[in-house]
């Protein structure tokens, strides 16, 4: 009597650890994948429901054969009862356990690491090699100036001068790369970073730039914005071309600005230099809004100095990576270049550069770094050949 009981029992342990295989293989097959895809660990509820539903449907599947071939009363006896709810809570464990499992495998397995950079394209997939359970980024001790850009304080630069940095496993190039540059501005107060990170979370180069902040960016030269009082219209709005005059019985012009901002009767106006000294503070004026639109110039030259990019001038060296290279190619938005038969805007992309082409070209101040990085040193060539300019 005793020996069936306990056959039964063993096949029954048997069944069920079949089972708890069965479902943590599934939570650990769902955990991988979602690391390999999204790059974050599966939440806990979706992976166990995964595991448990593998079991249900072979439980659902061996009952319903059961009940079509022997008969259905086995399956209301009390022994089947437990041995259902042993086989859902053994394998509501096993699939938490492959869920962790399989995480830890996605994320510390550098095969898998490396099938997921070949996936995807360069660096936007690459994910970072890194060793333990953050990603330790030191930055140099030294650190150069942005071409562009005003220079960052000396101490500044010593307060951020070999700091590490800690972030979590399993970022890519990309994203180490802009969690440094969020982290330096938000700590330090930095305007621009120009950071390159090797794959195993090197900082290779870190240049950094002041930023000018407020209204002054973006005023074309030869202006200056002042505040005054005045009564613009109530369809003003900023960007529109005004006169400023007196007011009174016998006004005057004092001169023509552009509003740009207006609290009350304070009006922000971007003037001429030499008009500013007509305006005086303890002095209220009118403003006559005029019927045509804010010259082309200025709103280009305030888009650009609102803009990340900058203007710079790379010469072409004999022999350079540039040489040969087509205006499609550079990989900087190519305004202008200057040549042997003269000065031609905007290149077609099919031109192919020459030595001694001078490439104007507009981009952010890291694209230009490698554009001017890219021609040899020459003893034949100037000193400055080669070299990033700004473009006054």
């Amino acid at each position: 009597m005793v020996a069936p009981v306990v056959e039964a029992g063993f096949v029954a342990a048997t069944r069920i650890a079949g089972l708890a295989t069965l479902s943590g293989g599934v939570a650990f097959s769902a955990a991988v994948a979602y690391r390999w895809y999204g790059r974050t660990p599966i939440p806990e509820g979706p992976a166990v429901l995964l595991g448990l539903s593998s079991v249900a449907l072979w439980l659902n599947t061996t009952a319903t054969l059961i009940g079509a071939i022997g008969g259905s009363d086995a399956l209301v006896e009390p022994t089947t009862a437990l041995y259902t709810v042993g086989a859902f809570v053994v394998g509501g464990i096993a699939a938490d356990l492959g869920r962790r499992a399989g995480d830890r495998v996605a994320t510390e397995s550098a095969t898998l690491s490396a099938g997921v950079s070949g996936s995807l394209d360069g660096d936007v997939s690459r994910l970072v090699r890194s060793r333990g359970r953050a990603i330790r980024v030191t930055l140099p001790e030294e650190i150069d100036d942005v071409e562009g850009y005003d220079p960052v304080d000396d101490d500044r630069k010593a307060d951020i001068a070999g700091t590490t940095l800690l972030f979590p496993q399993g970022l890519t190039v990309a994203e180490l790369r802009e969690r440094i540059v969020v982290r330096l501005e938000d700590d330090y107060g930095v305007g621009y970073i120009d950071v390159d990170v090797s794959a195993d979370g090197a900082v290779d180069h870190l240049a950094l730039g002041r930023r000018q902040a407020g209204l002054g960016r973006t005023l074309p030269p030869g202006t200056v914005g002042v505040a005054v009082r005045a009564d613009p219209a109530f369809s003003a709005s900023p960007g529109d071309a005004v006169e400023v005059w007196t007011s009174g019985g016998d006004a005057e012009r004092v001169a023509a600005a552009e509003l740009r901002a207006a609290v009350g009767d304070v009006v922000t106006l971007v003037v001429d230099e030499r008009d500013a000294d007509a305006l005086a503070e303890d002095r209220r004026y009118r403003l006559v809004t005029l019927p045509r639109e804010p010259q082309a110039d200025r709103e280009l030259l305030a888009g650009i100095r609102e803009a990340d990019e900058v203007a710079g001038v790379v010469t072409v060296s004999e022999g350079g990576d540039l040489d040969g290279t087509l205006v499609g190619d550079v990989p900087a938005t190519v305004v202008a270049v200057d040549g042997p038969d003269g000065l031609e805007g905007t290149p077609r992309p099919g031109r192919a550069l020459r030595a001694g082409d001078r490439v104007y070209a507009l981009g952010r101040p890291e694209q230009l770094r490698r554009i001017g990085a890219r021609a040899p040193d020459d003893d034949a060539r100037a000193a400055d050949d080669g070299a990033v300019d700004r473009a006054d």
